[in-house]
């Protein structure tokens, strides 16, 4: 690991140095020429190693300009090799030159070239280097010139004092670091001091040395630390002393890179200066145990305080938890503790405020510390404490108290609805192994406990249905916002309905019966038809947990809802016949087309119907026949409802009326008044059901009609008359038609009609058990019929089924044990 941002030299690594591109170069005349020109060696071209030099070399002719070749700075050599192309990289410090020149200044060029071969070059660090000789030889006039170089007979070596000297430079500059004091030489100049030392195999020697500078200054800064009292101070000089080491380390291997990229790269064995200073500083410093043990202690008493909620030093704690982990001990010394501290303080902390505190309130406090925690790993703390931290306090402040929670505060949370409320705490215990289990078993328990207050008390009867609407409304909000849709949490609410519902047998199939009956009779007068299609949707999903109902049952519901859809496509067909058959009048007929096998069985009543009614119903009948042949149409005219006009003295009205109720208010467009004989007479409709009719319109909230003598009820020789002060503040008034209630003997045939229905499942259970068994006792036989059917029989109806079965030859009695039956084949 190798900090950034801070400065660093930025020397050329040690690997192999791309050079430029370079090309051959022709020419006739001297080097000097522009043009271009074709060197060929003598010899082997060796390859050549540019030596810096002075840059102050100047070339005075064609030879002086090869000697330069050997002495010029990186400027030159850059130069130079776009003219030579060099193979092999050379460890040679100088070289020799040797032009072969046919040209008449043969001898100016030899005294040149003895100049060269004395010349001495200066190489910046101060160390010495033969340049080389050039010797010119003469040729025939007009011959190509030659140009040999050659390598040194010996390589060059370094002064006798060299090593000595260029150490104790670089000892000074380290010191200097060290003790932050100004760096007497060039960083440029020490950065080649190494690398000429590495060059000349000094490389082990060199390290070592630098390892023993380093390792003194750091044993002498263990003392400051040793007797320091504990105080945040203490964390602050223990960082400093950090962040200086890691200071001076950087700008120690800025001026050693060379070593650290060649000899220390090359050693698998040695660590990195960069990880040596980390081992010296870890051993001398962090691993001294009173230093450690305040440096921890004081690390963990800091977070103990942001815990209670006092304001901390946040910077010290990510630099001082970060040293821990850069010295690869933060594990060992420190996350251990941490979490062994975190638990104990949570532990304590989640049994105290599941005392003193409320469900809600608690569970914002957990997510709450759950949310400071995360947040101490971003800030301060080791990415690898999160997963054991948040385990952690997942654990204390609420896997122990999964069970305690709920049953503190859940049924609490479900009764008053409190959406935020139940969506965090099926969040908070989704994150505990097992969470999700304890709260679903106690959702379950919720819902039988509190269907069941709806469904058995016969108090709650008339509310019943609206109830359990309301009810399912609300679970499948919860389930939906809170619980995320969770699809055990939905399978269960069903076992749960199932459950609770058929607790009571037939009542609550009964008054769901009644309860579809009269919105249905209602039709769009109550709500919209969006709405009520909806509300036949809900009533289908509580149908189908009637285990009396079955599939059976089901399925006509589903007819019914299937009819009301068709009669809506087959009422805009008939609009569609109206106008193309261009048919005149003012009334605007609606049907509803009813299969027989999927409702219930209505006792049709022969009335007198106006004229444009019957007229209306020929062409309907007509239209529907047309289109479905084969079938048969017969009017329910107790299904029937109108909507009139009506005139009175305060304004016009609309009477949204039954169509027993229109057949009598249409008469008093033709007279004043009417004895019960008469409309009777007039209509056709049966006797109670128009004495019904009339109270409704006579007697009722909207008196559309008066009644002499005046009563509650309607008795032989009553007479009536319209009402022409009728007042209303709405103007369409619906008039309910007063329903008969049932009686306790239509209640009991009722029930006897659902027997009847069931009788066919009992028996086919009795056969379907005996054929499997072959033979069995009584006992066992009504055991096994409980097992199998839904919906509850009493001991008497289940023994007169076995004796139909008896009867029709399905089964006998065992002719030795009468109390043990026999599966006849």
């Amino acid at each position: 690991m190798f900090p950034t941002g801070l400065p660093s030299p930025n020397p050329p690594p040690p690997t192999q140095e791309s050079r430029p591109p370079v090309s051959d170069v022709r020419s006739d005349s001297g080097l000097t020429s522009p043009k271009k020109r074709k060197l060929h060696s003598a010899e082997r071209e060796d390859p050549v190693e540019p030596v810096p030099s002075s840059p102050r070399a100047a070339c005075q002719s064609t030879a002086a300009a090869a000697a330069a070749a050997a002495s010029c700075t990186a400027n030159s050599t850059q130069h130079i090799q776009k003219k030579l192309r060099f193979e092999e990289p050379l460890d040679l410090l100088g070289l020799d030159v040797k032009m072969a020149e046919d040209s008449p200044t043969a001898s100016c060029s030899k005294a040149k070239s003895a100049l060269l071969a004395a010349g001495v070059a200066h190489h910046a660090n101060g160390l010495t280097k033969s340049a080389g000789s050039a010797t010119f030889t003469n040729s025939k006039p007009g011959a190509a010139k030659k140009l040999v170089i050659k390598n040194f007979k010996e390589k060059p070596k370094l002064p006798e004092n060299y090593t000595h000297e260029t150490w104790q430079k670089l000892k000074e500059a380290v010191e200097a670091i060290q003790n932050s004091t100004s760096i007497k030489y060039n960083l440029e100049e020490l950065y080649q001091a190494v690398e000429n030392l590495c060059s000349h195999k000094i490389s082990p020697k060199l390290y070592k040395q630098l390892r023993a500078v380093c390792e003194d200054h750091i044993k002498a800064q263990i003392d400051q630390f040793r007797e320091y009292p504990f105080h945040v101070l203490f964390l602050k000089k223990i960082d400093k002393c950090w962040q200086d080491h890691c200071r001076q380390m950087i700008m120690i291997r800025s001026i050693f890179l060379f070593l650290d990229r060649t000899y220390v790269l090359q050693n698998s064995m040695l660590p990195s200066i960069w990880d040596m200073g980390l081992e010296l500083f870890r051993f001398y410093i962090i691993s001294d145990l009173k230093v450690q043990s305040k440096t921890i202690d004081g690390i963990l008493l800091l977070i103990e305080r942001e815990r209670s909620g006092e304001a901390i030093d946040r910077s010290l704690l990510r630099s001082l938890l970060s040293m821990l982990s850069d010295l690869q001990i933060y594990q060992d010394s420190f996350e251990q503790r941490f979490l062994e501290e975190t638990n104990r303080l949570y532990a304590a902390e989640g049994q105290r405020l599941m005392q003193e505190r409320e469900v809600p309130e608690y569970l914002h406090h957990v997510n709450k510390r759950l949310e400071e925690e995360a947040d101490r790993v971003i800030t301060y703390l080791d990415q690898s404490t999160q997963k054991p931290l948040i385990a952690t306090v997942e654990k204390q402040l609420l896997g122990e108290h999964l069970t305690a929670t709920l049953q503190k505060g859940l049924n609490h949370l479900l009764d008053e609805n409190r959406i935020q409320d139940l969506s965090l705490l099926y969040q908070l215990f989704s994150r505990v192994r097992g969470g999700v289990q304890v709260l679903l078993q106690h959702w379950i328990e919720y819902i039988k406990a509190f269907g069941s207050t709806i469904v058995i008390n016969p108090e709650k009867d008339k509310t019943m249905v609206q109830e359990l609407l309301d009810f399912k409304d609300k679970v499948d909000s919860i389930i939906d916002v809170c619980f995320m849709k969770n699809e055990k949490f939905v399978n269960a609410m069903k076992e749960a309905f199932e459950t609770f519902i058929n607790k009571r047998p037939n009542k609550p199939a009964e008054l769901i019966a009644k309860y579809v009956d009269s919105k249905l009779r209602a039709g769009n007068k109550e709500a919209t038809d969006e709405e009520l299609e909806k509300m036949l949707d809900k009533i289908m999903i509580i149908f189908r947990f009637i285990y009396e109902c079955g599939a059976a049952f089901t399925s006509k519901l589903e007819g019914m809802f299937k009819d009301m859809e068709l009669s809506k496509d087959i009422m805009v067909q008939f609009k569609q016949y109206m106008q193309c058959q261009n048919i005149p009048g003012n009334i605007e007929l609606t049907v509803n087309i009813l299969t027989m096998g999927y409702w219930p069985t209505y006792v049709p009543m022969e009335v007198h119907l106006p004229p444009e009614m019957v007229r209306l119903q020929e062409i309907f009948k007509t239209f529907y026949l047309g289109k479905h042949s084969g079938r048969k149409l017969q009017w329910q005219s107790t299904l029937g409802h109108c909507v009139l006009k009506a005139e009175f003295k305060e304004g016009k009205k609309e009477l949204q009326v039954s169509l027993f109720q229109t057949l009598v208010l249409l008469m008093f467009n033709e007279g004043e008044e009417f004895s019960l004989e008469e409309i009777k007479l007039a209509t056709g409709i049966e006797d109670s059901e128009l004495r019904r009719t009339l109270q409704s319109l006579a007697c009722g909230k909207a008196r559309v009609l008066t009644k002499i003598p005046k009563s509650k009820d309607v008795e032989d020789g009553d007479k009536f008359s319209c009402n022409d002060d009728f007042k209303h503040k709405l103007f369409r008034i619906k008039i309910n038609q007063i329903q008969m209630k049932e009686t306790v003997e239509e209640q009991a045939s009722t029930t006897e009609r659902v027997f009847q229905d069931r009788q066919y499942q009992i028996d086919a259970a009795i056969v379907r058990i005996m054929k499997m068994r072959k033979t069995l006792s009584h006992n066992l036989l009504v055991s096994e019929v409980y097992n199998q059917l839904k919906f509850p029989v009493k001991p008497a109806d289940l023994k007169k089924r076995i004796e139909s079965l008896i009867d029709r030859d399905y089964m006998e009695r065992d002719k030795e044990n009468p109390n043990q039956y026999n599966y006849v084949a």
